[in-house]
């Protein structure tokens, strides 16, 4: 058995020489694009639930007409019905805004740190993380899955 049978793949073992205040440094740019990807799950959930909202208002201002309150469906749909929900914008611009001059930057900026540094490896703090707490030889706390072919007994 080599070295590293039983720990991290390649991918996820630091680079000879890198150390532990890049590592952390890494791991908290990482941390801090997963709360991005959280916000931006958020931000898409925005943009289908507007949208939703928008296409029950035809609903609603067939019902108020039907009701006899014909003024106050045509408020509805004069002033709310395909309303912009920020000056200018539908939630599929704030979307397309967001992702094209946010979300790509941050993306972009993360893979370049990690190029630079760690020779573009990933989750090398979490992998890390991972060795500290796994109990070796039980399992269900191997290092990484199995290679086809072969067997865990």
């Amino acid at each position: 058995m080599g070295q590293h049978d039983d720990g991290p793949d390649r991918q996820h073992r630091r680079p000879d020489g890198v150390t532990d205040e890049t590592v952390a440094a890494l791991g908290k740019l990482s941390e801090a694009l997963e709360a991005v990807e959280w916000a931006r799950g958020h931000l898409y959930s925005l943009h289908q639930l507007i949208g939703h909202a928008d296409l029950m208002l035809d609903d609603a201002v067939a019902q108020l007409r039907a009701a006899g309150h014909e003024d106050l469906a045509e408020r509805v749909r004069t002033e709310l019905l395909g309303r912009n929900v920020i000056a200018g914008r539908w939630t599929f611009q704030i979307v397309e805004d967001f992702d094209d001059n946010y979300y790509a930057v941050f993306r972009e900026l993360d893979r370049a740190a990690r190029d630079q540094l760690v020779d573009g490896r990933r989750h090398l703090y979490e992998a890390e993380m991972k060795e500290r707490r796994r109990t070796r030889g039980r399992p269900g706390h191997e290092a990484r899955p199995a290679e086809p072919g072969s067997s865990r007994d």
